[in-house]
């Protein structure tokens, strides 16, 4: 029986909700990898990379599983994963180094949109350059976390400079960017690899139910993680954008098989738009190697396309060669 390697960021002993969440995918892909037919093993990573290596050397898998989401608890080191895996000639699940680094920057990816001429709300980090508008309203978004985090209501807020540095004052404990928020419908579109290539699955529209005027319709880290909270309860993951508006469906598609090719993606990803009040989408984010957790999107969309999941892992493997 072939081996696989799960490959997991260490956790520390105060772990957040997100960072727990890495241990429901390790269990979910070691079910999946097991009715495949392969023996699994996990090795926790850390910033001790030399014994990580000596793990998977002594281990001697046919692939690792890459779910190291980060090192640390900082995402900005989420791409030492990629790059030990591929010093060590070890094939691997998910996007490689440069798509993975790439993409954990926010504000170098969006600039990597740009040049491709993909459509992305405008940004700004202080100092401003220029770009910021006393009169619009931006979101504040940490450059390198993932999964919300550093995202509330509070993030929602006006152009002025005494809104921004009031801002940046409060949080320090990320640095952020500010981008143009755009009031409108949201939709992450998750995508998968293979043989045959990528695969845009049933695209998801996140429904803001019964939120009270004035209040910001974003997924921040309440919505994500607090289960108890209004905004978890009352954002709902909806499906059939492809029949209503098949030709919104479309443009979305292309959008997302660009984002594929101009970021060098492997496996699996998601991209996150938003709409304009013209029907414009708008790309916010384009994740490599998003949550697998059997409550999160990619699954949903996964399922909503009729796939098992152990289907969904058979063919992110399949890239781990390409």
């Amino acid at each position: 029986m072939e081996k696989a390697a799960i490959l997991i960021n260490a956790l520390p002993p105060d772990a957040s909700p997100d960072e727990m969440d890495v241990l429901s995918q390790a269990a979910f892909i070691e079910e999946a990898l097991q009715t495949l037919g392969y023996d699994t093993l996990r090795v926790f990573m850390d910033l001790d990379l030399k014994h990580a290596a000596g793990e998977l050397r002594k281990i001697d898998p046919a692939f690792v599983f890459n779910l190291v989401e980060a090192v640390e608890s900082s995402g900005k080191l989420i791409h030492l994963a990629p790059a030990l895996l591929e010093h060590l000639g070890i094939p691997f699940t998910g996007s490689p180094l440069e798509a993975m680094y790439v993409t954990s920057h926010k504000m170098l990816s969006k600039s990597l949109m740009v040049q491709a001429g993909l459509p992305t709300p405008v940004w700004f980090e202080m100092p401003d350059g220029g770009r910021r508008e006393k009169d619009k309203t931006y979101i504040a978004k940490p450059v390198w976390e993932d999964a919300s985090v550093g995202i509330s209501d509070s993030s929602v807020i006006s152009g002025s400079k005494e809104a921004i540095d009031e801002f940046i004052m409060k949080n320090r404990q990320h640095r952020y960017f500010f981008e143009e928020y755009i009031e409108g419908r949201e939709f992450n579109i998750a995508i998968l690899g293979g043989k045959s290539g990528p695969e845009v699955l049933p695209m998801a529209e996140i429904v803001f139910e019964d939120y009270p005027e004035g209040k910001p319709r974003i997924v921040g880290y309440e919505a994500k993680w607090h289960e108890g909270s209004f905004e978890y309860k009352h954002t709902v993951r909806k499906f059939g954008l492809e029949k209503e508006q098949a030709g919104l469906a479309r443009r979305m598609t292309e959008l997302c098989h660009r984002c594929w090719e101009v970021f060098g993606m492997k496996g699996y990803a998601r991209v996150d738009f938003r709409l304009d009040t013209h029907g414009q989408p708008w790309i916010l984010e384009v994740n490599a190697n998003p949550c697998l957790s059997p409550d999160a999107g990619f699954f949903a969309a996964a399922t909503q396309a009729g796939y098992p999941f152990s289907e969904v892992v058979k063919r992110i493997i399949e890239d781990a060669w390409k």
